[in-house]
Order: structure tokens, then sequence, then C-alpha cells
């Protein structure tokens, strides 16, 4: 029972809530600039223009055939010898947003793909344009397609936080819980705190994400 007293002090609380802070920056920050360039890349790999398809095809296939950890390492170690340095926090969410903005990308081009043909020339027929077109018809529909697997990236990316402690030392929630069991030797009691709080975050994410969906699907 000793083992959980340290959980109750004040002082410990701050300690873990500071962590929690950067890891829930960490990725807010991540998921909204990976949102940004997936929706990017995506429209680049579906524009029929070469120019725009090949540096996105092969950005995304490179991305997502490199381990997360190796990009973390270029951000916060290579980086610097060309010039740019970032702190440890920034080099984590540089590396979060390479990496999954690759898989974001891949997620939209599927959505994107998956609306049929008819609607583009429904489009087309009515005078849009492509960049009209994709806004406000193409878009939205392959949004609503796309909000299960786009959830279970951003819960991954979470978790992926903890590579950042880890690896460069930042100091989120992983990284203070490890901190803490070593100062405490309470790994069990810590590892299973950290694990409830995962789950929490995650869980919460994955039901906002259902109810969106079926407010979408009730506004059809």
């Amino acid at each position: 029972m000793e083992n959980w007293l340290p959980f109750w002090d004040i002082n410990n609380i701050e300690f873990f809530y500071f962590g929690f802070k950067l890891t829930i920056g960490l990725a807010v920050v991540s998921i909204f600039l990976s949102l940004v360039f997936g929706i990017l890349l995506a429209l680049m790999r579906t524009s029929g223009w070469r120019i725009l398809i090949i540096p996105a095809y092969l950005y995304t296939h490179a991305l997502r055939n490199s381990p997360l950890i190796l990009i973390i390492f270029f951000t916060y170690f290579a980086l610097p010898k060309v010039g740019l340095s970032l702190s440890p926090f920034w080099a984590g969410v540089t590396a979060l947003t390479i990496f999954t903005s690759a898989l974001v990308a891949e997620i939209f081009r599927g959505g994107i793909q998956s609306i049929s043909k008819g609607q583009w020339e429904a489009a087309r027929a009515q005078g849009f344009s492509w960049v009209q077109t994709m806004w406000h018809i193409i878009l939205p529909q392959a949004f609503k397609k796309i909000i299960p697997p786009l959830v279970s990236q951003f819960t991954s990316l979470i978790k992926d936080t903890a590579y950042c402690g880890l690896i460069i030392s930042v100091p989120e929630l992983f990284s203070q819980g490890q901190i803490f069991f070593s100062r405490y030797n309470n790994p069990v009691q810590t590892l299973a705190v950290l694990a409830v709080v995962y789950f929490v975050i995650c869980y919460a994410l994955t039901e906002y994400s259902r109810r969106l969906e079926r407010k979408m699907a009730h506004g059809q």
C-alpha cells in the first residue's frame, strides 16, 4: 500500500501534470500540422499533375517505410549539423509531424479516391473548377469516410509521444513516469497509472470521433 502513497503528494501530482501537459501539447500540435500537410500531400497525389504527384509519392512512401525513431534522431541530432537546431519539444513535434503526415496523406488519398467519378462529372457539368470541386464536394464526403482510420492514426500518435521522452529527453508523461518509479521503486504502480492515463486520453478521442461520425451521418 505504501507504494501508492507517493501518488497523493501534491508535488508529485504537479510533476505528473507537467508531463501530461507536454504529452497533450506534443500530440495536439503534431495532429494539427499532420492534418495540414497530410491533406496537402493527398491533394498533390490526386491532382493529376506529375510534377506534384512524383514528389508527394516519394515523400509518403519514404516516410511510411521509415521507423519513427530514425526520424526523431534525424530532427534532433542531424538537423543541427546543417544549421537548424531545435529544442527537444520542437524536434519531437517536427518528427511526429513528418512521420504522421505521410500516413494521414494516404488515408485522405484513399478517402478521395473512394468518391465516385459521377461526383466529379456532375461538378464539371455545373462549371466547378478542380479546386472548387475538391473543396466543396469531394473533401467533405471523403472526410466522413475516413474518420475511423484517421482517429486510429491520431491515437497512435499520442502513444508515440513517449518516444520523444525516451530518445531526446522531452519530459512528457512517460518520461516523468520513468523518473518517478526510479525515485520511489514502484514500477508496477507507476506503469499501471500511466496505462490508465493513456487509455483515458485515447478512449476520449475515440469516443469523440464516434459522436462526430454519428452527428455527420445524422446531418446527411
